[in-house]
């Protein structure tokens, strides 16, 4: 029961167990399942019923951000590694969205009290460049931007391996990872994910790749290159653990060996002013722990 009313309903595993303990889920009598174990056979019928979020209170906290951009209707920000955008199991304080309430008072009526002005998100250790959302206005306008994809965002990777092209064209449905609930993984029931990759640079067997985005899928990066056989450096999830041997020269075996996660900069950002129609471009630098990897593979191979 559990394994199938994931797999149907998009919802983790674990989550499905809770609703079944908690008394949620009944079949097309009305009866009650009190069991996961329960077999499920064609043609049945099940209703889920989810209850409401509790409210979170949310407490700002004093977190320095790096700001490339405000106005009135919105903020560019450089989201560092290891922030958490919002609130979530586990992730309760510290996050992005208790650093913006400390920022900006008028925060908690925009998108709601739990994703305040969040209209898109960065993975916890992906670093990089976020737009958020400081007015009903500009936030109704850039979930419908973002929606429509129509904006310009690209990262930066570092990935191990040699790609034999220079540009190519990734276009694979991403669902959730069968047997992993908390992995994604190319799945033709999946949603349709839509990459465009480029070589920028190769070191010896590593490479530099740009990413341009034309769909927001969950870890959508991640799961292609990792299908492409380029597996992003540091990346706990979808790459195997990777201790690189003595034939890597210092001091890029260094540089790999000290990253703490996954080499993924959201670098550039570029969109038209959801109230004013200005086009912005945004540029967030690089952290100081890929700018030392870049340099390490560049002097390493010259």
């Amino acid at each position: 029961m559990d394994a199938v009313l994931a797999e149907m309903s998009g919802l983790s595993r674990n989550h499905i167990q809770q609703l079944i303990k908690q008394q949620h889920i009944q079949n097309h009598r009305g009866e009650t399942i009190k069991q996961a174990s329960v077999r499920v056979h064609e043609y049945e019928t099940y209703v889920v019923n989810i209850p409401p979020l509790a409210p979170v209170e949310l407490a700002a906290e004093d977190i320095p951000l790096d700001i490339l951009f405000e106005d009135e209707h919105l903020i560019i920000l450089n989201k560092p590694a290891g922030m958490v955008v919002h609130p979530a199991h586990g992730h309760q304080q510290g996050t992005l969205v208790h650093a913006l309430l400390h920022h900006c008072s008028d925060l908690p009526g925009i998108n709601g009290v739990e994703r305040p002005g969040i209209v898109h998100r960065l993975d916890k250790d992906t670093s990089g460049s976020m737009v958020i959302a400081k007015s009903e206005m500009a936030h109704r306008r850039l979930t419908a931007m973002f929606a429509a994809h129509d904006l310009n965002r690209q990262y930066v990777a570092w990935c191990r391996g040699n790609p034999n092209w220079h540009a190519r064209h990734i276009e694979l449905a991403i669902g959730r990872h069968p047997q992993h609930r908390q992995k994604m993984a190319i799945q033709p029931q999946g949603k349709m994910a839509v990459t465009d990759a480029e070589v920028e640079r190769q070191f010896g067997s590593f490479s530099r790749l740009r990413l341009t985005l034309h769909t927001g899928r969950t870890h959508q990066i991640r799961v292609h290159l990792a299908h492409e056989k380029l597996p992003i450096l540091g990346d706990a999830v979808y790459a195997r653990s990777y201790n690189p041997a003595g034939n890597i020269p210092e001091p890029a075996r260094t540089a790999i060996r000290t990253l703490e996660r996954q080499a993924l900069h959201a670098e550039l950002l570029e969109f038209a002013h959801p109230v004013t129609a200005q086009m912005l471009s945004f540029s967030a630098p690089l952290p100081d722990d890929l700018q030392r990897l870049n340099d390490a593979l560049a002097r390493s191979y010259r």
